[in-house]
């Protein structure tokens, strides 16, 4: 079987999802679950408002118990574009039956750099857009 580039860029997309469409999708209540896959010390210093903290060590035991329908949309992150746990935790919701599953690219890194909402357990913020990695108007 072939696949044309295409179908390549056509499949990645079913399975990415970047922080603007995110933050559009949950503004527009079309919101998936969004589940961070990072330590406890990484949440509590940011996370995505809204995100259940599961860890990646925790994943398989708990994915049921947060969610229980295997065809929810799940958006999985971690912190940025040099980590591989929202690979992993992704991979292993699908491994779990999942079929409706998300990685988000750029992780909990980018979606501060472009200026969305976090929380910590200091309070909620949200950072100047850093404009490398968003518009920023004239």
């Amino acid at each position: 079987m072939t696949f044309s580039a295409a179908d390549f860029f056509a499949a990645k997309l079913s399975f990415e999802t970047d922080p603007s469409d995110l933050a559009a999708d949950r503004s527009s209540g079309s919101a998936p679950l969004v589940i961070d896959v990072r330590n406890d010390v990484a949440w509590q210093q940011g996370r995505i408002p809204g995100a259940v903290h599961v860890p990646n060590s925790e994943l398989r035991t708990r994915a049921k118990d947060i969610a229980p329908e295997k065809d929810a949309a799940i958006v999985v992150y971690c912190w940025g574009p040099g980590c591989n746990g929202s690979t992993r935790g992704a991979l292993t919701l699908a491994e779990l039956g999942y079929t409706n599953v998300k990685e988000l690219i750029g992780g909990f890194e980018y979606w501060a750099r472009e200026g969305l909402a976090i929380v910590s357990d200091a309070g909620r913020s949200r950072r100047d857009p850093d404009p490398l990695t968003a518009p920023v108007a004239a």
